[in-house]
């Protein structure tokens, strides 16, 4: 049964696979939780350092911990399933977060106390912008969208076609565009699925889907 455990660990992190060595912050934990719900789902392995050998957990206050995440800083709550193995003579928690079914992303407290949508990016926890947001709500709840191809999208292709990706930053200035018409521009784009958001970098971009 253990095989089950190393082979997971020789994924390494992931975007559906993280490592805790352990958890002393709830807060923290429900950044992760929340970050595998509103993506792909994912697995937590508590227990196991970032390097991937094991360190085992002490007790249930690992468990309690995670408890406390999904519950109390989980807006909406998660549920999660959990199972503990011994590995090594040591136990290792498996918290397993199934992909977000309902109609609202779920968020958690940032540093600052402040409640943010995360996602899953690759092996990190990425906070949404509003572009993000409005895109998942116009795709979940939209009821179609028009779309003109006028200067401001000639440009953002023309620009796309010399150059991987574009900040919104930089698309507004070169459209000259207010920021509600330029949001609305790339927005559409998005739940079309012309663009997608980069998060590959600090810096949030966007670029061709097909590419």
């Amino acid at each position: 049964m253990s095989r089950y455990i190393y082979d997971l660990i020789k994924q390494q992190e992931n975007q559906k696979l993280d490592f805790k060595h352990s958890i002393d912050d709830s807060k923290k934990i429900a950044r992760s939780l929340v970050a595998f719900s509103n993506t792909d789902g994912g697995r937590l392995l508590i227990g196991v350092r970032d390097n991937g050998s094991i360190a085992g957990v002490n007790g249930d206050e690992e468990f309690y911990m995670v408890q406390a995440a999904a519950e109390l800083y989980c807006k909406p709550a998660i549920k999660f399933e959990t199972k503990a193995w011994t590995i090594e003579g040591k136990t290792i928690l498996e918290i397993s977060i199934p992909k977000l079914s309902g109609d609202k992303l779920v968020t958690a407290p940032d540093k600052n106390g402040l409640y943010k949508v995360y996602i899953r990016v690759n092996d990190e926890n990425i906070i949404v912008n509003n572009i993000y947001l409005k895109a998942w709500n116009l795709k979940r709840f939209g009821n179609g969208i028009l779309i003109r191809y006028d200067e401001p999208e000639k440009t953002l292709f023309k620009y796309l076609q010399d150059n991987k990706n574009i900040t919104f930053s930089r698309f507004k200035k070169l459209t000259n565009l207010s920021k509600y018409k330029a949001e609305k521009i790339i927005v559409n784009l998005i739940v079309l699925d012309i663009l997608k958001i980069d998060f590959s970098e600090n810096q949030i971009k966007y670029q061709l889907s097909k590419q």
